[in-house]
């Protein structure tokens, strides 16, 4: 049998150009499903997708002080604005299975920035969004300290649930998906603690996930094997996974994160 293989990598141009590193204008987001604003809304906050030139300024005073403590059981860092929005454009915007919002507290109003309509408090995304498949993830949950142990976490998560795993006929449409992931490190038991209070199950490990950065050293499994190629010296990751599929929605999940985001704080 004769065959032949002429793949050849992507070429990426690097670095982008500053117009490229904050995407186009006015901004695409480039996402699988419609996004319906009154679906992504409680009474205390809003999710908007994140807009570089939006958003990007008040993300980073946050970011430049906290971001190693808050991506500390994330597989990467963002170091500078410029790493962050290459990431962004790269692996999020042009890619339609991704899409990150901006959390707004509805609640604390930004005197800096009143056209924000409140505090950006967050981010937060759904990643490998498959229309095939009927699935998700709802991953990057990243909350600013100033808003953690608030009604924040808590509000962002639940109305992704609901615009994930309610169908589009409801009284506020969704997207009828059948299954919503979330993932984290096993180190992270706040995370896996608070998945578990929003109704997501447990179940199980994926071992030897992904690769971390060399900045997560502390949070890695160390992995030296002889002859491994040069990516493989990485630390790896194991990976939590939990789910809510349609099924848990309708057999109660729904009532438990509608109690969730009307928890007072």
């Amino acid at each position: 049998m004769v065959f032949i293989n002429l793949y050849k990598p992507p070429v990426v141009s690097s670095p982008l150009a500053e117009n490229e590193l904050y995407g186009p204008e006015p901004h695409d987001v480039n996402f699988v499903y419609p996004l319906t604003p009154e679906s992504l809304e409680t009474e205390r906050i809003r999710l908007t997708p994140f807009v570089p030139r939006v958003h990007m300024e008040a993300t980073w005073e946050v970011l430049s002080t906290e971001g190693h403590e808050l991506f500390r059981y994330f597989r990467f860092i963002n170091q500078t604005p410029e790493v962050f929005l290459t990431w962004h454009e790269r692996s999020i915007r042009q890619d339609p299975q991704h899409i990150i919002f901006v959390v707004i507290d509805k609640t604390f109003q930004d005197e800096a920035r009143p056209e924000f309509g409140g505090s950006l408090a967050g981010l937060i995304a759904l990643f490998g969004t498959s229309v095939e498949q009927l699935t998700t993830e709802i991953a990057f949950v990243v909350t600013f300290p100033a808003f953690q142990r608030s009604h924040v976490a808590a509000n962002a998560v639940g109305v992704l649930m609901k615009y994930c795993l309610e169908v589009p006929s409801a009284t506020v449409p969704g997207l009828g998906l059948r299954r919503v992931k979330w993932h984290c490190h096993p180190k992270n038991l706040r995370s896996k603690g608070f998945a578990e209070k929003m109704g997501f199950h447990y179940e199980g490990i994926l071992r030897w996930h992904c690769l971390l950065s060399e900045f997560f050293l502390r949070d890695g499994e160390p992995v030296w094997r002889k002859d491994d190629p040069p990516g493989a010296k990485n630390p790896g990751r194991h990976t939590v996974t939990l789910s809510v599929c349609w099924d848990d929605w309708e057999s109660g999940v729904r009532e438990n994160v509608q109690k969730q985001i009307d928890r007072k704080v």
